[in-house]
């Protein structure tokens, strides 16, 4: 900054006019970044540009920052929206917790025992806090990271001590670890992802919003969500979903942040949810689909004071 005053000022001192620099000055200013685009591809002829338009139809008028991620492997469709957009986890690190946990128990040969069963039911199916804080703690930042490193979930940063919610996510990272939930690997057993699979396919009704909302009901429905507000960014307001049936087994993923009430995240992350449902999975005249809860709730996460 220094330098360029010095340089300003000469140039006036040498006669210049000062509308010389203008140019100069109105060349460096950058341009206004472009906003994302829903983007989509598909081994099924003109289903990308059909989730594209309905995805984007959505969202449109929508306030808040979204992103979603959506994989179906049964017609090879991805569609992504900021899809490296880092947010606080809020609840949906109780699924990673799990699946670390039951990493961890493979590593050394060894079942869950009677707690820790005990603890992730009430983790997944409930969303209970003090029962992820036990093994957050039980686990600890080593296990957790070495989980990370082995799912290649490399912009996933735990959040700090036990502040379990703030750690930093995004839809890559999300959909990676929805991909080890269903399908077979090297990371997750067998056993292990199907004890997932169960126990977010029982989660509380009052729990289960998002991305199950329109889903038919021909389709296999396992959820988790979370939401957090803060003093900055407002609510964040998540919802991480598998679905499998009707010829189809797909991901999805929706992280949202900016938003002025709870309510307000939720109607958006099902709106979005219904136009994939929809155009994924075509169904029979009179089949019902998923209508989630009308009073949506979940645990309240632990945060540091200044919000």
């Amino acid at each position: 900054m220094t330098h360029r005053i010095s340089g300003r000022a000469g140039l006036l001192a040498a006669g210049l006019s000062a509308a010389l620099l203008v140019p100069a000055v109105t060349a460096a200013t950058p341009a206004a970044a472009a906003t994302p685009t829903v983007s989509c591809t598909s081994g099924k002829a003109g289903l990308a540009a059909k989730l594209t338009k309905d995805i984007t139809a959505a969202l449109n008028s929508r306030k808040g920052t979204v992103a979603v991620g959506l994989y179906d492997r049964s017609t090879d469709t991805t569609c992504t929206l900021r899809a490296t957009t880092a947010y606080d986890s809020a609840s949906t690190v109780k699924v990673t917790v799990l699946a670390t946990l039951l990493w961890d128990a493979k590593k050394h040969d060894r079942y869950l025992t009677g707690t820790e069963t005990r603890l992730a039911t009430a983790m997944i199916t409930k969303s209970d806090n003090d029962a992820t804080s036990t093994l957050w703690k039980q686990l600890g930042p080593t296990k957790i990271k070495g989980f990370l490193a082995a799912a290649k979930m490399t912009a996933t940063k735990p959040g700090s001590g036990r502040y379990w919610g703030l750690t930093q996510e995004n839809v890559t990272d999300e959909q990676k670890l929805l991909g080890l939930v269903t399908a077979k690997n090297g990371v997750l057993s067998d056993n292990s992802r199907a004890y997932i699979q169960k126990l977010m396919g029982q989660v509380i009704s009052s729990q289960r919003w998002g991305t199950p909302a329109g889903a038919p009901s021909t389709v296999a429905v396992h959820v988790k969500n979370g939401w957090l507000e803060r003093a900055t960014h407002g609510w964040r307001v998540h919802s991480l979903g598998t679905f499998n049936g009707a010829g189809h087994d797909y991901m999805i993923s929706v992280l949202t942040q900016d938003n002025s009430t709870m309510g307000y995240g939720v109607t958006t992350i099902q709106n979005v949810s219904k136009a994939i449902h929809k155009d994924l999975v075509a169904v029979k005249a009179g089949v019902a689909r998923y209508t989630p809860t009308s009073r949506p709730s979940e645990a309240f996460v632990a945060v540091p004071p200044q919000g």
